[in-house]
């Protein structure tokens, strides 16, 4: 059986089906409710019930009270329908309706993507996730007080572990560890999710620009774009100095065959002779292919200069300002 729930004062509209807690349906949806734990423990996705009734599920000692029972308050990320709902909640709408963490983390995988990037695997304590936009970052918090920025790769939907990637960069003292000394159980603190980088509500068609690890966010924003069946056309232009500096072209390549609204285009700056694709600067490649971007969104992640001069090119041919979106990477070294 399943029941339909009624957002207010949206009036957004979902089901959730049998066995299924209420945050649980909504996220699949496609509403973003506020959350922390998503098991019962932190209160963060308490919410009103206008109409219905719920089973209030497994929650811990002092999130949720008599008295907010009484209130009709409920806790999302484990109440289950029992009839359909009226809610009242207020959705997250942009990244200021997101709360900012300090929390421990964990080591929990290391796996080399390449030559000089590591994919970090990150496990927070049990009763804790990290809600977020897709294509935000989080800060290591380090033992002198400086900070590291790293975009989380992983869609929300798949918050069990944080994925982040990491490029080696020479004499960079964070990257130096990560490849060199950091190992799998060792406990850091982070700081998140922090970033305006996220995937704007629109019909326009969006154009993703990436160089080196700026696919990290993309990656995110796109497998949520996925899951949640967009239909917008969605174009990626990664550029790379060589084939083996594009660390997840075959992801991306099945993209392009599952999701026909999903185009994907590889551009080299050291191509080989034998190389068939397209060469240059990732941002000539795209305005090669669009004369006029007066009806498109443009996303733009990677090195400083590729996002300067995405942003110069892309607004001379026709993009509205305000319609350029961008995340550029600026590596610290010793």
């Amino acid at each position: 059986m399943s029941y339909q729930v009624t957002i207010q004062p949206s009036g957004h509209k979902f089901t959730v089906e049998a066995g299924q807690t209420v945050l649980s349906a909504a996220l699949d949806a496609g509403f973003a409710l506020p959350y922390g734990c998503r098991n019962g423990a932190c209160g963060a996705c308490k919410g009103k019930i206008l109409e219905g009734q719920v089973d209030y599920g497994d929650i811990q000692p002092g999130s949720l009270s008599d008295e907010d029972r009484h209130r009709g308050l409920a806790l999302f990320c484990s109440a289950k329908p029992k009839s359909d709902l009226v809610l009242e909640v207020k959705e997250v709408g942009a990244a200021k309706d997101i709360p900012v963490k300090t929390l421990p983390c964990r080591i929990e995988r290391m796996e080399r993507l390449s030559h000089d990037v590591m994919q970090l695997f990150l496990k927070l304590p049990a009763n804790e996730r990290l809600q977020f936009l897709p294509g935000q970052y989080i800060d290591f918090l380090l033992k002198d007080g400086k900070r590291r920025s790293f975009s989380l790769a992983n869609a929300p939907e798949e918050d069990a572990l944080l994925e982040l990637h990491v490029r080696h960069v020479a004499g960079g003292e964070f990257t130096e560890h990560v490849f060199n000394a950091m190992q799998v159980k060792d406990i850091m603190r982070i700081n998140g999710p922090l970033g305006s980088f996220f995937l704007r509500e629109s019909d326009k068609p969006a154009i993703f620009l990436a160089t080196g690890t700026g696919f990290a966010p993309i990656k995110s924003i796109l497998n949520h774009a996925f899951h949640h069946e967009a239909d917008r056309p969605l174009v990626l232009y990664w550029g790379a100095r060589t084939l083996q500096d594009m660390y997840m072209a075959e992801l991306a390549g099945q993209w392009q065959q599952i999701h026909g609204n999903f185009t994907f285009i590889p551009v080299l700056s050291q191509a080989g002779t034998d190389w068939p694709g397209r060469t240059g600067y990732v941002q000539d490649a795209v305005l090669a292919d669009f004369a006029n971007l007066a009806g498109y969104q443009v996303y733009a992640c990677g090195a400083p200069a590729m996002v300067d001069a995405a942003r110069k090119a892309c607004l001379g041919h026709g993009l509205p300002e305000d319609e350029f979106f961008s995340d550029a990477f600026a590596f610290q070294t010793t």
